[in-house]
């Protein structure tokens, strides 16, 4: 699990640096950024697995770094970490969709604990994406369930030919492939 990137941005470089040594110490693959602009250079030049901004820096804030990130690489996860937290601060971050929020100074290993929470939570992500994917065919009848639109599971099931149809748009036509076709004619 920690072969996952971190883009680590915070415009102290005393916290940057030994942040980033301690997260690189226990496996992490870290990329350090000194600015809100910096980060957001380095997001639209490549995914991300977990920021980590500070909240308050000159002209880009860690606030507008996660929802840069968050727009750029949805499945992204964010944590903000900062010496100016309140209450209404931590609040606005969550309703935004970032992942978590920690106060400076914190412990090394709170730090590790929401790092490792946070890849948890995107594994499970990942996998449900992955799940999603998969269309439900009967062993049976062969019919496919299209959940299109639907919570997963509650779809209608249909015929190969209809969903080829409503799905594609494509007309299918009956015919045999050749290993079929080679045993019907062996049978007559």
């Amino acid at each position: 699990m920690k072969n996952h990137s971190i883009l680590l941005v915070d415009d102290d470089p005393a916290i940057r640096e030994g942040t980033g040594q301690y997260l690189e110490e226990i496996g992490y693959v870290i990329k350090l950024a000194e600015s809100g602009e910096k980060a957001i250079e380095m997001l639209k030049a490549e995914p991300w697995d977990l920021v980590i901004t500070d909240l308050v820096m000159e002209k880009i804030d860690g606030i507008q770094v996660l929802k840069t990130a968050k727009r750029l690489h949805p499945e992204t996860m964010g944590i903000v970490l900062t010496g100016f937290g309140d209450m209404t601060t931590a609040i606005e971050a969550l309703r935004l969709g970032i992942d978590d929020y920690l106060l400076k100074p914190c412990s090394p290993e709170e730090l590790e604990l929401r790092v490792s929470r946070c890849f948890e939570r995107l594994e499970l992500n990942r996998k449900i994406k992955s799940y999603e994917k998969i269309l439900p065919l009967c062993c049976v009848c062969k019919s496919i369930r299209d959940d299109t639109g639907r919570e997963p599971g509650t779809g209608t099931w249909m015929e190969l030919e209809e969903y080829v149809w409503r799905r594609a748009g494509l007309a299918p036509s009956s015919t045999y492939c050749p290993a079929c076709a080679q045993k019907i004619d062996s049978e007559v």
